[in-house]
């Protein structure tokens, strides 16, 4: 079996996980991207939410171009991501080494939340995200 392409591989790092209390529009997500882009630890961010095909996939207009509001491109860091999904989750995976580090990027990353998210938000700490290869990943198709 090859090794793992990358050296953090196999090894848990901590997660920040914020639920919004409503789905955020496209302009919301991107100040929320755009003030957590700025703290230092932050390795990745990975976004959930309700899905906004380029196509409708069911029912009476299926296969017509979905014309969806939110369905965007937004600026982060002067990069354009163009929005698949009204986002609701963010889970933030960290690059820090001790507990008081992580209590410092915690305290930042929701103070950015309390700047940029209107309607509220629940912000945990854990692993939410794979990390490792499961039984499934050597399932054969």
């Amino acid at each position: 079996m090859p090794k793992p392409p990358v050296d953090y591989a196999n090894v848990p790092l901590p997660e920040v996980r914020i639920m919004t209390n409503r789905l955020l529009s496209a302009e919301s997500t991107e100040a929320v991207l755009n003030a957590i882009d700025k703290i230092e630890h932050i390795r990745q961010v990975n976004m959930a939410g309700e899905s906004l095909p380029a196509t409708i996939s069911s029912g009476p207009a299926k296969g017509l171009p979905n014309n969806h509001t939110e369905r965007k491109i937004i600026h982060v860091d002067g990069h354009e991501v163009e929005l698949h999904c009204l986002v609701g989750a963010f889970y933030i995976e960290l690059e820090v080494d001790d507990s008081d580090m992580l209590e410092a990027v915690v305290k930042e990353i929701r103070e950015a939340c309390d700047k940029t998210i209107a309607d509220g938000y629940t912000l945990d700490i854990g692993r939410y995200s794979k990390y490792r290869p499961t039984l499934n990943d050597y399932r054969s198709a």
